[in-house]
């Protein structure tokens, strides 16, 4: 196996944390790069706000002074402002790894032109891309997108060759359309496919990967170059581990116990109380984390409630300690965490699909409230 490289980047083990709003803060990341190598992306973040210099954005792209490389996710529809956006990164040194995000499908971004729908426009994405790369400088720019809008509009392979023509450094590819959402299972004889149209650079593959096994399986299956792992770690960061250790050629795997578990929730709370420099906010928000993190164990409705529903890092703690430490790591939850449901449609805007090659660019509202995909 050999390291993934992006430019004059070189990631060992050639594994991506896959960035996830409200996910991926310096908090999480601290957790998963602990375990192990590889790009810890950040949160993605929209090229508007950026340029606009929008304090919340600029606190959410924060690294830590060893955290490197320093990679960076933004979504943007409008060429200009994508450049100006990548410019503005480059210059003020604000990270190493540049991505795009093609992929979100969430009906808000969609019908609006956005994420998982705009790879469809292939001369407003070569636009795009084109920009991009040439207002870089040195930093390797990639992109992360979907299969398609459907089975009767993909689009993958079009981006894929669109994208080595522009200078893209890697693609990473979600073997699922836009209606998929999460819903189904990943295709990933596509990714072989983009695989072999784009053999000049690397190609991720992302979509299905709940444990090591299934990393290896993915790259065995497809020849893709790494792996991007998105919804498999939430509530287990060590599956970093896993992952490293299968790159080196072995096999181990951390199961830890549910004593260990708490230790690590303990930690990611008191991480996320240092990130928003809240603990209310850092308590509130953790809540989420905490059925991904107990998935499996025995825990009673009440306890689990009173962790789902803490209001300080105390009142957390205190839960904490009434888990049973000794409990193993339950069998049988390497499957998938989070949504899961396709949709019945892909939400798009009028006559969207009527001219795959028209330059009409999205309307700036696009870019408010994303989330990635």
């Amino acid at each position: 196996m050999e390291s993934l490289k992006l430019g004059s980047l070189e990631v060992w083990p050639p594994v991506v944390l896959a960035p996830m709003a409200g996910i991926t803060n310096t908090a999480f990341r601290a957790l998963c790069r602990e375990q192990g190598g590889g790009l810890f992306v950040c949160e993605m973040i929209t090229t508007r706000a950026l340029v606009e210099r929008s304090p919340k954005t600029l606190k959410m792209i924060r690294f830590e002074p060893d955290e490197r490389p320093r990679s960076l996710q933004l979504y943007g529809i409008d060429p200009v402002t994508v450049g100006r956006a990548v410019r503005m990164i480059a210059e003020e040194d604000l990270a190493d790894h540049v991505d795009l995000n093609f992929g979100c499908p969430v009906p808000k971004v969609t019908r609006k032109g956005g994420g998982s729908a705009l790879p469809y426009k292939r001369n407003l994405l070569r636009k795009i891309l084109r920009e991009a790369v040439r207002n870089a400088g040195t930093l390797p720019v990639t992109m992360k997108m979907r299969k398609g809008i459907d089975d009767d509009h993909l689009t993958y392979l079009d981006a894929g060759r669109i994208a080595v023509e522009e200078g893209v450094s890697a693609i990473a590819l979600h073997g699922r359309t836009a209606i998929q959402h999460y819903g189904g299972t990943a295709d990933w004889e596509a990714i072989a496919r983009l695989k072999e149209s784009v053999p000049e650079i690397p190609v991720l593959g992302n979509g299905d990967i709940w444990s090591a096994g299934d990393a290896r399986r993915m790259m065995d299956e497809t020849g893709c170059d790494g792996v991007v792992v998105g919804r498999g770690c939430l509530g287990r960061p060590w599956l970093f581990a896993d992952l490293a250790a299968m790159c080196e050629g072995g096999d181990a795997r951390l199961r830890p116990r549910l004593g260990e578990v708490a230790a690590t929730m303990d930690r990611h709370a008191t991480l996320l109380a240092e990130c928003f420099e809240s603990e209310p906010h850092a308590v509130a928000d953790f809540r989420k984390h905490v059925g991904w993190y107990l998935k499996g164990f025995t825990v009673g409705s009440a306890l689990r409630r009173r962790l789902a529903t803490s209001e300080t890092l105390a009142g957390l703690r205190e839960g904490l300690a009434e888990l049973d430490a000794d409990q193993p790591w339950p069998e049988g939850v390497d499957v998938p965490r989070g949504k899961t449901n396709p949709r019945d449609r892909v939400h798009l805007p009028a006559g969207w699909l009527d001219d795959p090659y028209d330059l009409a660019v999205p309307s700036a509202d696009a870019e408010t409230d994303t989330s990635g995909g």
